[in-house]
């Protein structure tokens, strides 16, 4: 094993005792191919009202042009699955990743402590640390990383892990060994496809995102289409279904994170309680949540919609 190689080994033993579930390395390079696909995708209008999409197009492509100096991405997963339910039939249901603590802080906090690693261990780097927080096409580097390809319903998907991930990117100046990109192991199967009650998958590896029930919940900030009336099976904020009908999924296991253990207070709402929810209420339950991101009002608009 060469000294690359050596360094490359301990960066990933390090990112798995932090807690993530996996660690790769990718070479910094142009996305060509992807550049292509997302102005196409952009054109389509299949973004809807995400302005910010349209912003930084040279950024998402050249991470050069983001983090300069950057050689290397480092790109870990953390595992964010878990079979709790909630406790009472008919209540409204939120994504399995907003279920606890807000993921943002905690994926960044540990990709600091593995720069920190870096620095101590490995010698100087300089880098920075994103969580879908940045115009980062995160799961693209997850892929030149070897730990997952794009599925058809455009999720990253880990033949180990399944695909209730959260992604972490640390872009630094430091040349490391790197991984092979993974294959698409997706193969003939459609079930995401069939199993999306909005048709916002509009052909494999496509996806409608204002179409999309995450879209409409999260990201619409408008009166949503009673087009879509009677389609979200619940959803308030989020949607699970093509990743929970994904046969990927099998391996999923529940992840044992403290900060993100679904929170009791969530899980046991009726509900009467999520229809009857006061401001006050939802600032106290969700107050370090991601369904803080969409607001009390935001949040009963939803409500609303699904009932």
């Amino acid at each position: 094993m060469d000294d690359l190689q050596q360094q490359s080994a301990m960066i990933k033993s390090a990112a798995l005792k932090l807690g993530f579930s996996a660690c790769g390395i990718a070479k910094n390079v142009f996305l060509e191919k992807e550049a292509l696909l997302l102005k196409q995708w952009l054109a389509s209008k299949y973004h809807g009202t995400m302005q910010y999409m349209e912003n930084h197009f040279e950024k998402r492509v050249d991470i050069s042009k983001l983090v300069p100096g950057t050689q290397s991405v480092i790109v870990t997963l953390l595992n964010y699955y878990t079979d709790a339910k909630p406790k009472n039939s008919g209540a409204p249901i939120i994504s399995q990743y907003a279920l606890g603590k807000d993921y943002h802080q905690v994926v960044r906090q540990r990709l600091m402590l593995l720069l920190k690693f870096i620095n101590d261990n490995i010698g100087k780097t300089s880098g920075r640390a994103f969580s879908d927080s940045a115009p980062v096409m995160d799961k693209v580097w997850a892929n030149k990383a070897g730990l997952g390809w794009i599925g058809k319903n455009t999720t990253l998907i880990s033949s180990l892990q399944g695909s209730f991930l959260f992604i972490g990117t640390l872009m630094i100046d430091r040349v490391l060994h790197y991984d092979e990109p993974a294959a698409d192991l997706c193969g003939d199967c459609n079930r995401c496809i069939k199993a999306c009650p909005t048709k916002a998958i509009v052909q494999p590896y496509i996806l409608d995102a204002s179409r999309c029930i995450s879209y409409h919940t999260i990201e619409n900030k408008g009166s949503i289409s009673v087009e879509f009336k009677g389609k979200f099976r619940n959803r308030v904020f989020g949607c699970d279904i093509c990743q929970d009908v994904c046969p990927w999924n099998r391996q999923a296991k529940p992840h044992n994170n403290a900060e993100l253990m679904p929170k009791p207070e969530i899980l046991r709402l009726s509900k009467e309680e999520w229809h009857n929810l006061s401001e006050e209420q939802f600032n106290e339950i969700f107050k370090d949540s991601a369904v803080k991101r969409i607001g009390y009002k935001g949040l009963m608009r939803n409500i609303a919609f699904v009932s």
